[in-house]
């Protein structure tokens, strides 16, 4: 990942761990309404993605097992790892687009209600991705992959006594320098040969992402339906980071046909995809959308573009709006030759992730003040769509801050989550200063950039005879957190929580 080149290492701001009297007043524990869906507090563990799934797509029971921990320190909602909703190979994440998922997501569901006793609400995350192969080695991208044209044709062979044969073109352009590549190819296969080959958006001419607008709201439509015949409270549509409706949204999307250019167009089939979804599941399924405060990359959408944004998704309907930041492609490190372009290794993927040594701004909250900025726009506009913030988050003191200064509604934590997944209930029961609090070394993220099971360095060689505990392949690493118990010296345990309504 990029590092910002200060290298200033910061303090974790002040737990401010409140008692169990200073808990029940805290706003972070006072219940929210999302659409049709209740929370009891407006703790919230956004999506991450564990790489637990089997190759087809299917839940596991390192997937179960993974929810269920999170699930048994009761936050007020979970939000299921990004889930495939096309029928195309994606690895071990989860998928959604066929009915042949539904029933181990149900088991999913059912794993989180018992582990939370009724507690936590799950929405599931959904998501469309376009196609990136993985880095090829020259030989392969002159000798297989790239399409030769007239023009690679005649500028190889001026000066060298007439025309050539394609093989000795493809030969003449493997030998040639990385300068000479620079003069000749074109952005897009420079790009191919560099990086990997990648879809955009605006490739129009490909009839398959030229009718995009047209095939994305019924797709995701279908997958919200089977995400409710699945039992969860809701779905978040993804619109953030490097994915195909974060790419409709971005500022680099150059689209003539009504769907890109300017904020107007840019936001059509996200607002479009709400209205289909809204139309198959109902008004009494939450469906909210994540999406980005900021695109952080030159020429990107800026804080500005998502205010509007969140204004129109908001008077469309959306349940809930929650932000992140960066993590695009755009400016993503070159990968190693035969590994895929990953979207949080430049200056965006840091300021999605950032790290403890970091710039004079720190890696704490980043996303709090962007996020305000739409808070501030959606109320301005009259309405009351909840708001959810995430980045950096790890204390008490950030979160409570956050909801009494009325930047959010709904404070949430990845990181901290992973490094404990009882934090919430720590802080809500008088034992927050039980709390394992995160190093934001982004050792978790190395994994993930690796396709390894994600796991936290905090707790990953700890007890690792505990009985029935699964570890990774190499039996080096726990795959789950050990298990936490209330101490019962502060006189207050998890019976103390508030549930939900039944339903919802």
């Amino acid at each position: 990942m990029w590092k910002p080149p200060e290298r200033i290492k910061h303090a974790p701001p002040p737990g401010g761990w409140p008692t169990v009297e200073e808990a029940d007043r805290a706003l972070w524990f006072r219940p929210i309404q999302l659409g049709s869906t209740r929370l009891a507090q407006r703790t919230w563990v956004p999506a991450m993605v564990p790489w637990r799934a089997t190759e087809e797509g299917f839940v596991t029971s390192e997937v179960l097992a993974w929810y269920g921990r999170f699930a048994r320190g009761k936050p007020g909602a979970i939000v299921v790892e990004a889930t495939g909703i096309r029928e195309v190979p994606s690895g071990p994440l989860l998928r959604i687009g066929h009915d042949r998922f539904v029933a181990g997501l149900r088991d999913l569901v059912e794993t989180v209600r018992r582990a939370s006793d009724g507690q936590t609400r799950l929405f599931i995350q959904l998501i469309d991705f376009l196609n990136i192969r993985r880095r090829p080695s020259p030989e392969k991208f002159f000798g297989r992959y790239l399409q030769l044209t007239d023009r690679y044709r005649q500028a190889v062979s001026e000066g060298r006594g007439g025309e050539l044969c394609d093989s000795d073109v493809r030969q003449a352009l493997l030998e040639m320098s990385a300068e000479d590549h620079e003069k000749i190819l074109t952005p897009r296969d420079l790009e191919a040969l560099r990086y990997g080959y990648r879809e955009w958006v605006t490739d129009v001419e490909k009839e398959h992402i030229r009718r995009l607008p047209q095939q994305l709201p019924e797709l995701f439509a279908s997958a919200a339906v089977r995400a409710r015949q699945a039992g969860f409270d809701g779905v978040e549509l993804h619109y953030a980071h490097a994915y195909t409706m974060a790419s409709f949204l971005s500022a680099l999307n150059t689209r003539q046909d009504g769907y890109g250019g300017s904020r107007e167009n840019r936001v059509r089939l996200p607002v479009e995809v709400l209205a289909r979804v809204r139309e198959k599941v109902g008004d009494d399924f939450t469906v909210g959308c994540r999406y980005l405060s900021e695109e952080c990359i030159a020429g990107g959408s800026t804080v500005e573009d998502a205010a509007y944004f969140g204004v129109e998704l908001a008077t469309a309907g959306m349940d809930f709006l929650s932000l992140s930041r960066g993590g695009k492609f755009e400016d993503a490190k070159q990968p190693r030759v035969g590994w895929t372009a990953y979207p949080y290794t430049g200056p965006s993927g840091y300021e999605c992730m950032p790290v403890v040594r970091s710039d004079v701004q720190g890696p704490f909250g980043r996303n709090v003040e962007p996020t305000a900025r739409i808070h501030q726009a959606v109320r301005a506009a009259g309405l009351a769509t909840p708001i959810v913030v995430i980045g950096g988050i790890c204390s008490f003191t950030q979160a409570e801050e956050i909801l009494r200064s009325g930047k959010a509604d709904i404070v949430g934590a990845a990181r901290q989550s992973l490094a404990d997944p009882d934090w919430f209930l720590k802080a809500r029961l008088g034992q927050g200063e039980a709390v394992r609090r995160c190093l934001f070394t982004n050792y978790c993220e190395g994994l993930d950039q690796m396709h390894k099971k994600v796991t936290c360095q905090l707790w990953d060689r700890l007890e690792l005879d505990e009985a029935e505990i699964k570890l990774s392949a190499d039996g080096r690493r726990r795959l789950i957190a050990p298990s936490w118990t209330p101490s019962k010296e502060s006189g207050c345990t998890s019976d103390h929580l508030e549930s939900p309504s039944p339903l919802k």
